[in-house]
């Protein structure tokens, strides 16, 4: 079983922190000591443990289901996939019933348009003449 990843993440930083103190203490450009690459060796250790750890704490440890992103509640939680294959065969079941009766209702023929239209019952719009006429006279007033 992995270490916890919070342990894998302190370690690393620890690590970073030894390696990182170690090149600058102990390396003066003339020296080339074995505590140096001692030092290197741990700063790259520190770094593989922090990028593992990042790792661990950002994967979701959940088995992806495949099928519809609306299966998947937006509340970080997952259906099982038991309960997503049941949802998804359902809707496909919904699905080809609908299907299936829109495709044995036949379509209601939509009534045909008079060959003639009504008789037009209003009055006609008084003219521009007209309006502008009364505008005028009530400007007056």
């Amino acid at each position: 079983m992995p270490p916890p990843k919070g342990l894998l993440l302190c370690l690393g930083i620890l690590l970073v922190t030894v390696g990182g103190v170690m090149v600058m203490v102990l390396g003066m450009p003339n020296q080339s000591s074995p505590m140096v690459i001692i030092g290197v060796f741990l700063g790259l250790m520190g770094i593989a443990l922090l990028v593992i750890g990042l790792c661990m704490a950002m994967k979701n440890l959940q088995v992806a289901v495949p099928g519809h992103f609306l299966l998947h509640p937006r509340t970080g939680t997952r259906f099982s996939p038991q309960q997503a294959l049941a949802i998804q065969r359902r809707l496909d079941r919904i699905r080809r019933e609908m299907s299936a009766d829109s495709v044995s209702q036949t379509p209601e023929p939509e009534p045909s348009l008079p060959s003639t239209p009504p008789p037009w019952t209003m009055e006609p719009p008084p003219s521009y003449d007209t309006v502008m006429k009364s505008q005028e006279h009530s400007e007056q007033l």
